[in-house]
Order: structure tokens, then C-alpha cells, then sequence
């Protein structure tokens, strides 16, 4: 899944790498720069997701998978998609059940100042209300669809990604991550561009935190290729 807004410098870059045989889901945002136009023609099936927020996209993404693993990644040319060949092997291997990437900037530009104090302030929130040793909680992430859907994900703007992994380990989920190059991203961040737009994201992931443990599916039980 490629949660997509007004990428379309990026779109080349992205898609081009999506590894031979998987499908790559642009789901669109709103873009108006034309990227939907740009992602069928270099053959990505796009879908539409009319309400705005990174949450909203990604699992606009998930409910129109059939894949029995599924990835996310960017679409701003910042992380390379075939990175995530090996996470869908540990995955589909059954070896753990959500792997992440841990972003290794290729440069000072690739990470800003605010944007990596935004993540250190989250990974520790993330320690302290699960036990989750994560470094990082970027968007370069496996897992079987099936076991998503029964998080029962709720948030649909920037606290999507922290509540899959809280309600991940709440459900005892093994969870991993795996050092990742990270490129200066294609174009303008949509959140973390900016100081204000990186604390408002820490504070609206607050209130994922302050959720009370849930009892989801069970992240085993569904086999087969992706």
C-alpha cells in the first residue's frame, strides 16, 4: 500500500521499484498534481480515499487488499520498496508478525532535527505503555492483512502507525525492526515538515497511547503466498 498525496515527482522513482510479481496499491488522497493518472499509467492499481489523513489512506489500502501479507511504504520516494522483500519473508514464514524499518538517514536533510526529536519522543512513549523496544516508527512496515483487520484500527490521521503497533504488542504480537537507508524524500512533507507539524502529530498520537489495552485476533493463523 502507497499512501499517495500529490507525489507525482515521486511516483517514477517509487514504482519502479515494487518488486516483480507483488501489486502496488497507489491509494489516493486528493492529489490534484495529476499522481493517479501517473501511477496507472506505469501500471498501479489506484484507489480513491476521499476523506484526508494518513490513517484513512493506509487502511482505505488494506480493505482493498486480497494479499495475505501486506506492506506500507511511502510514496515519496524516501524508502524503496524493495526493501520490504525480506520483511514478507519473516512474515510469511511465520518467523514474526509485524516488521518495521528502522530509518537510517542518508544525510542530514533525509531526517531533520525536529522530525527525529518528534520519533525519539514517541519510541519512548511507545516503551513505557507497552514494553516495546522500538527505535523508530517509520512507515516501512510487513504484516498479514487478515491479522490487521483484527486490530481493529481506528485512527485515520498521523496516529495510524502507533496504534497498529500498540495494538500489536497489546495482542503479544512479536514485533521487529530492520535498519533501512532513508533518501531525502521527493517534495514537501504533508506532517513533518515543519516544528508545528511534527509536535502535533506527537500530541494527537497521545491519545493512542492513552488507549487501554484491547484483546484482538491472534497475528497467527492465515497461510499461504503473498
Amino acid at each position: 500500500m502507497l499512501p499517495c498525496l500529490d507525489e507525482a515527482a515521486a511516483l517514477p522513482w517509487v514504482l519502479a521499484r515494487v518488486p516483480d510479481g507483488w501489486r502496488a496499491l497507489v491509494v489516493d488522497n486528493g492529489s490534484t498534481d495529476g499522481s493517479p493518472d501517473i501511477a496507472r499509467s506505469l501500471g498501479a492499481t489506484v484507489v480513491t480515499e476521499r476523506r484526508r489523513g494518513f490513517g484513512a489512506a493506509c487502511h482505505a489500502g488494506l480493505l482493498a487488499s486480497d494479499a495475505d501479507v501486506v506492506c506500507f511504504c511511502d510514496c515519496d520516494a524516501s524508502l524503496d520498496p524493495a526493501l520490504l522483500v525480506p520483511f514478507v519473508q519473516d512474515v510469511s514464514a511465520g518467523r514474526v508478525d509485524l516488521v518495521l524499518g528502522r530509518r537510517r538517514p542518508q544525510g542530514w536533510a533525509a531526517f531533520p532535527a525536529h522530525a527525529r526529536a518528534g520519533n525519539l519522543a514517541l519510541a519512548r512513549m511507545l516503551r513505557r505503555r507497552t514494553g516495546v523496544r522500538l527505535h523508530d516508527l517509520g512507515p516501512l512496515r510487513a504484516a498479514r492483512r487478515v491479522s490487521l483487520l483484527g486490530l481493529d484500527l481506528t485512527d485515520r490521521r498521523s496516529g495510524y502507525p502507533l496504534q497498529m503497533v500498540v495494538r500489536a504488542a497489546d495482542a503479544g504480537w512479536r514485533i521487529e525492526e530492520r535498519t533501512v537507508p532513508y533518501r531525502r524524500r521527493t517534495g514537501k512533507s504533508k506532517v513533518t515538515g515543519t516544528w508545528r507539524g511534527t509536535w502535533q502529530a506527537v500530541r494527537d498520537m497521545r491519545a493512542v497511547l492513552a488507549e487501554p489495552p484491547r484483546t484482538p485476533l491472534p497475528a497467527r493463523g492465515e497461510a499461504g503466498p503473498r
